[in-house]
């Protein structure tokens, strides 16, 4: 009986286990997970904080024994170190675990910024229920919150906090919103709108320190029963010169894959765990899927780590599939941001930056909060940005994804680029890469 451990118990992990059992009835499995809930979406806790649904809500599976149903055996610990050698885990509570194949699952994890009093009990992560947790009980109307980071997901975060009534501060080192997602023109638009619904936005500012008093004695008493005052704020120190106070302060700098545990095990780790077409590391036996992982995207020629849902699922599936023998190759990365900024619909997809020696075209309308932008390698459209053009996505994602040869098209889109619909009726079409523009998955 070969037994196979999965290090991560998010989506990657849940669906890889899943698919090893579905392959093979009578393998072991092993889930290992490092937090005391049932298996859950980090994606679903921005609609935990508006209320929309309960923490049940976030659970990955419904059924409450849906794991013991399917005899995939469960161990809240944590990973302390990988012995590829002797195929062995080493884990906190001081228990060993053998395996024969191993799936490295184990997401990201906040960046915490090395600024002076992140250790305030005002300042909070949000990645986990835990942090949910002790979010909404702080962020209650009126409340003033200063969150540190205006990217992807500090984005999301920042519309669930909206949606809670509080006075909201944005703090993005970037000269834009969302920097790593959109261009000047897009990302200084969304700024601008998210200004217009009641945020401040300060952005080309860093968190220099913060300052936090002492709670007083009776507020740590009544802290220690559940009673009295809330602490007090905090003083925020911008390195603009500003100083802002906050009765709670959200840490949303961005994230890495979690392979520190790695060290010393021989598993390459680049900027994401290393991966082939198979999701195999470069020691037979132990693959890796999900956030962590970094494997090859066809689109930028070059490997990535693309921490979005789909890509995990996918991930987890080819990794699973080759755990147990049969030969699966994965298609490739999908690069797709799609983000809804308290009502603004932006998309990202492939090198939005645009390639050496390429050509781009850029249409802003800024009355009605619209901008797009196509980079050309030749006559491929590698990547574009676009905002408020809601009824382009799809065909953005074919165009990008399949790499399809624009001809004549390309011209026209460098002439008009809100053509992006006929021109990939016309070219995806006729080179037989017609899909269904529609058909987007989302983040």
């Amino acid at each position: 009986m070969t037994q196979h451990i999965i290090i991560g118990a998010g989506p990657a992990g849940v669906i890889a286990a899943e698919t090893i059992r579905k392959h093979a009835p009578a393998d072991r499995i092993i889930l290992v997970g490092d937090e005391p809930e049932a298996p859950y979406s980090r994606m679903a806790i921005p609609y935990l904080l508006m209320g929309n649904i309960a923490e049940s809500g976030t659970h990955l599976r419904k059924t409450p024994t849906h794991f013991a149903d399917l005899c995939i055996e469960r161990i809240t610990d944590r990973v302390l170190k990988v012995d590829t050698t002797a195929r062995t885990l080493a884990l906190a509570s001081g228990a060993s675990l053998s395996y024969d194949r191993l799936l490295l699952a184990t997401g990201s994890k906040p960046a915490q910024p090395p600024i002076p009093g992140i250790d305030s009990p005002n300042v909070h992560t949000c990645w986990t229920l835990e942090d949910a947790r002790a979010i909404m009980a702080k962020a209650q109307p009126g409340s003033r919150v200063l969150q540190m980071g205006a990217g992807f997901i500090g984005c999301i975060i920042m519309e669930a906090l909206a949606s809670r009534g509080v006075q909201l501060s944005v703090v993005e080192m970037g000269d834009r919103m969302v920097p790593r997602m959109m261009g000047p023109a897009a990302g200084g638009m969304i700024r601008r709108w998210v200004e217009g619904k009641g945020v401040a936005v300060h952005t080309g500012a860093r968190v220099d320190r913060i300052e936090t008093r002492q709670p007083s004695l009776l507020q740590r008493v009544g802290a220690a029963f559940g009673t009295g005052t809330a602490p007090p704020p905090s003083q925020v120190f911008l390195s603009n010169g500003q100083v802002l106070e906050a009765d709670l302060i959200i840490s949303a700098t961005g994230v890495k894959p979690a392979m520190d545990f790695l060290a010393g095990s021989g598993v390459l780790c680049l900027q994401g765990i290393l991966t082939d077409e198979h999701m195999q590391t470069n020691i037979p036996g132990v693959y890796a899927a999900g956030d962590c992982a970094e494997a090859f995207d066809q689109v930028s020629g070059k490997t990535i780590v693309s921490a979005i849902q789909p890509n995990a699922a996918d991930q987890a599936l080819v990794a699973a599939l080759n755990m147990l023998g049969k030969t699966t190759a994965l298609k490739g990365v999908t690069q797709i941001n799609v983000l809804d900024t308290l009502g603004l619909i932006s998309a990202s997809f492939g090198n939005w930056e645009g390639v050496p020696g390429g050509e781009h075209v850029e249409r802003v309308d800024e009355p009605n909060s619209k901008a797009l932008s196509l980079q050309f390698d030749g006559d491929v459209m590698v990547g574009c940005n676009s905002v408020g053009w809601t009824n382009h996505v799809g065909a953005m994602r074919g165009l990008v994804e399949g790499r399809v040869k624009l001809g004549d098209w390309k011209d026209r889109l460098l002439q008009d680029p809100t053509q992006l619909m006929p021109a990939y009726l016309a070219t995806a079409q006729a080179q037989g890469q017609w899909s269904g523009a529609g058909d987007e998955r989302r983040r």
